[in-house]
């Protein structure tokens, strides 16, 4: 064992063999050249290995190469599923994105007023634009919609009650649920009614000195059917107008514009939701909006000045990339739609037939050999919008459906994901799909070229 681990280089053995192929701290690149070694000293300390000196150096060069190299890279997102969170939920039109790094290169006016010299508001690059669109008094933008939510809890009604039905108590991706928040909010949370039926008596009952904001949920993510009873924002908006009471709502996935008209299972809108009362909306930016991850809070300009003088804003607010992102999304839609600049309304709303020529395209790409090796035909499939929006009915798509020969459907799968570019689709009863449904319009010639490789 002694003499294999002899074989082991050192870290400046790496190095040279390494040279300057590398534009890294020094210091992170000894921790992953540390790592590799590492590795293969465990690796013939457990098991029989081989490898001279020569080859040893070799993979743990070719190893440290790869991990030195950006994490966050490109990738064919062959899942389907168009908001996924772990691709970054909306995805962005490369022409949005040169545009953008046009208007910021250097410095930007982000909290500085030009036509008068002084100190400006971040919040009015998408304020008024934003709030024109929902109908509402004024608008602000955060991190995310978790943000959203916890600054307007802690500064609508810290230190008091905030009521909800139990029927809205949801919970999200990563365990982000309503009672938690508003108890991080410095609120104490006033359950009534019970999960499936909740009555404007028993918001009534509930309501003492001590209330200080009804909070009313859409349940996005889930759907509760049967013996069902719950009370309408209107209903709720009266009783706080008669209590003098705010009204706040959650809306979760936040549409700006009617989806049915576009195809897609309807959603509440953002406007639809202001022009019944509530006093502050919160929803997401990066899911049905097609901006970049944040959240929107609309209504009241006496309550979203009060947010913004609130400490936790500053733990908050976003940065000029994210304002200026959301920007130019804003600026994809219109009284009738959006524009093709909005890529995921686009890819959400791209039909099947589309989709399947898309797919009959790439196949008359492939050779024959690698058609039959792979197994791979067209199939219609059904997707889901990602993120818990639109959660109830699936969308019509297509995909590549791949029963290979001669390969594990695991094995092809990995070979995907390790490719030059990589492609993420997904496995059911021992087959492998690619759905074209989130890959992007540009990105077929690609895809086609990562199949002939794999």
């Amino acid at each position: 064992m002694s003499s294999r681990l002899s074989h082991l280089p050192s870290v400046n053995q790496v190095l040279l063999e390494l040279g300057d192929s590398l534009s890294i701290h020094e210091r992170y690149l000894k921790r992953i050249i540390n790592k590799h070694i590492d590795y293969y000293r465990r690796k013939i300390k457990s098991e029989k290995f081989d490898l001279n000196r020569e080859q040893l150096l070799e993979r743990i060069v070719t190893r440290v190469s790869l991990e030195a190299s950006p994490s966050l890279v490109n990738i064919i997102n062959g899942t389907g599923i168009v908001l996924h969170t772990g691709f970054g939920r909306a995805p962005f039109e490369g022409k949005r994105l040169r545009s953008l790094a046009r208007r910021l290169d250097g410095y930007v006016n982000l909290e500085f007023n030009l036509p008068d010299g002084k100190r400006g508001d971040r919040q009015d690059h998408i304020d008024q634009h934003m709030a024109a669109i929902c109908g509402s008094e004024s608008s602000m933008i955060v991190n995310n919609n978790a943000a959203a939510v916890l600054l307007s809890l802690n500064t609508l009604a810290a230190g008091g009650d905030v009521i909800c039905s139990r029927g809205q108590m949801v919970e999200i991706g990563g365990t982000f649920r309503i009672p938690d928040i508003i108890d991080k909010s410095n609120a104490v949370l006033k359950e009534v009614g019970t999960t499936n039926r909740t009555h404007i008596p028993d918001y009534k009952k509930a309501i003492t000195k001590k209330t200080k904001l009804l909070l009313w949920v859409h349940t996005s993510n889930y759907v509760i059917r049967g013996f069902t009873k719950d009370v309408s924002l209107d209903e709720l908006v009266s009783l706080g107008r008669a209590k003098r009471i705010p009204v706040m709502v959650d809306l979760g996935s936040g549409a700006l514009l009617s989806l049915s008209e576009h195809g897609l299972p309807e959603e509440l809108q953002v406007r639809n939701i202001v022009e019944q009362g509530a006093d502050i909306t919160t929803f997401s930016g990066d899911k049905l909006l097609g901006g970049p991850q944040s959240g929107i809070i609309v209504g009241s300009k006496n309550f979203t000045d009060k947010m913004k003088q609130n400490t936790l804003y500053r733990t908050m607010r976003c940065d000029k990339i994210t304002i200026g992102l959301m920007d130019e999304i804003l600026w994809t839609y219109s009284e009738t739609g959006f524009s093709k600049m909005n890529l995921a309304l686009n890819m959400l709303t791209t039909s099947r037939k589309i989709l399947k020529k898309r797919a009959n395209k790439v196949i008359s790409a492939l050779a024959k050999s690698k058609i039959k090796k792979l197994g791979i035909s067209v199939v219609d499939s059904a997707v889901e919008a990602g993120s818990g929006s639109l959660p109830v009915k699936s969308i019509a798509s297509a995909a590549l459906k791949f029963k290979p020969s001669s390969v594990k459907v695991s094995d092809l799968s990995a070979a995907f994901r390790n490719g030059a570019l990589p492609v993420v689709g997904y496995t059911y009863k021992n087959t492998f799909y690619i759905d074209l449904k989130a890959v992007l319009p540009h990105q077929i010639d690609r895809l086609t070229k990562a199949i002939t490789q794999v």
